[in-house]
């Protein structure tokens, strides 16, 4: 990036130049340093600043009458070892949380039976919600699939059971042109599972936002798993007549219960060689709270043989050097950090600052070789804009940082290293902007496996 001084040096010409000018009259040589000026100036600017696109408007979706009993907003999410759970919602109240399945197109030779729930929010009143669990299945298979025995065949990929894996992340999605500009970008992308840290649809009381969002993401979300957590957009909550997140939690259930949660709001699941804690920054989180003593019991489990990568998603970055939310995650870093450092989180992935930014590893407010490496990936595409002011000078232990909107890849290729990288959205196109190699905790002296831990 060039610097201030760059920009002010003075034009200065050649001696054939200076014969030229002389031969100019004097009106005509104010004219053609004024022009050398603004083509030097308008250089700088293209080689020092990226310039930013503009946010883009909300996605508009057109009236779509389908028939009653039809499957709509389908999504998968994992459910346990070996086991998918597949969600959609229909307006036919009579029709059956039936999953019919198998490993060929049109040939079904398995079926499970699930639940279904519907809310009503003020005038709304929501569609019949399917929750169907399926299994167990292959690992790194392709099973077609169909919901209530109505409408179009499925199809989903399971995720390996051992490394190489690929995880998309991309939070604060929303539902503008952005958002479906991130996702054509993830579609590209041979993922193998979603991670969201938080604000998904960008409803914010208005529920019909909710069914338009599960129509815009169901390409992806019907055939990869999609893990998420809450953000601050699924709070919904009216003082004294409605309690927060019963959109969010009708509508994505996770897999707390396998994990042994007591709540939707956190949960941890098991994929190949990675254990990952989904964590809720907007319920109880002190010493004393049930999310507390959860997640240390679920950290204390952790086999490093089995499960060499350890990671977590919340929404509420803790390490933000943008202007936007700063402190918000103070109190929730002050109370956990120490019970992830002690258990050697490799990665923290969040949301809510509309930017990106990634830091070196860092524990306890400045860089620790034995800490976590902190990502803010908050920029899928919400309808709010980009946070675009960062404090200066930069914290020591932030390494790069910009205000764009794009999703990460994390490739975990073995039980020692993982490639990291993050895709800017540059008109439509996704540019790698940032990468590193990443090695996991598990390689050095920071963590204890638990064959240590008993000698």
């Amino acid at each position: 990036m060039a610097s201030h001084s760059d920009q002010m040096k003075p034009v200065e010409f050649t001696l054939f130049e200076k014969a030229q000018l002389k031969m100019v009259p004097n009106k005509l040589k104010i004219l053609l340093l004024l022009m050398a000026v603004v083509v030097v100036a308008n250089a700088v600017t293209v080689a020092a600043d990226y310039v930013r696109p503009p946010p883009r408007k909300n996605l508009q979706f057109p009236w779509d009458p389908k028939p009653s009993s039809q499957p709509q907003q389908v999504h998968v999410s994992l459910a346990g070892d070996k086991h998918i759970r597949v969600t959609w919602i229909t307006s036919k109240s009579s029709s059956p949380s039936l999953v019919e399945y198998g490993t060929s197109p049109g040939k079904y030779t398995s079926r499970s039976h699930g639940e279904s729930t519907s809310y009503s929010y003020l005038f709304y009143t929501s569609g019949t919600i399917h929750h169907t669990v399926i299994g167990p299945l292959e690992h790194n298979t392709v099973y077609y699939y169909k919901c209530g025995g109505k409408g179009p065949e499925f199809s989903l990929k399971t995720p390996p059971s051992e490394f190489p894996i690929t995880l998309a992340v991309a939070g604060d999605l929303g539902q503008t042109g952005w958002t479906k500009s991130t996702l054509d970008h993830i579609d590209l992308c041979q993922y193998d599972l979603h991670l969201l840290p938080g604000d998904l649809s960008y409803a914010d009381y208005i529920q019909s936002k909710w069914d338009t969002f599960g129509e815009l993401v169901e390409p992806l979300a019907s055939a990869r798993p999609w893990m998420v957590t809450q953000g601050n957009h699924e709070k919904e909550n009216i003082p004294f007549i409605k309690d927060g997140f019963e959109s969010y939690n009708a509508r994505w259930k996770m897999p707390y219960e396998e994990s042994g949660s007591m709540s939707n709001l956190y949960y941890s699941f098991e994929v190949a060689g990675a254990h990952v804690v989904m964590l809720g920054s907007y319920t109880d989180y002190d010493v004393n709270s049930e999310q507390y003593n959860w997640l240390k019991a679920d950290l204390s489990t952790v086999d490093r043989k089995k499960t060499p990568w350890l990671l977590a998603l919340f929404h509420v970055p803790w390490y933000n050097s943008n202007y936007a939310h700063q402190g918000e995650g103070d109190d929730m870093m002050e109370a956990m950090e120490p019970l992830l450092h002690a258990a050697g989180v490799d990665l923290v992935f969040s949301g809510h600052v509309h930017a990106y930014e990634r830091t070196k590893r860092v524990y306890n407010g400045k860089s620790n070789p034995c800490g976590a490496v902190h990502v803010t990936i908050g920029d899928g595409g919400n309808k709010e804009g980009l946070a675009q002011k960062y404090k200066e000078p930069s914290p020591e232990w932030s390494v790069f940082r910009e205000a764009s909107f794009g999703h990460g890849e994390l490739k975990i290729v073995n039980s020692s290293h993982a490639f990291w990288s993050w895709h800017r959205n540059d008109d439509d196109e996704p540019v790698k902007s940032d990468e590193v190699w990443i090695t996991s905790l598990i390689t050095s002296n920071c963590v204890a496996t638990k064959e240590t831990k008993q000698a």
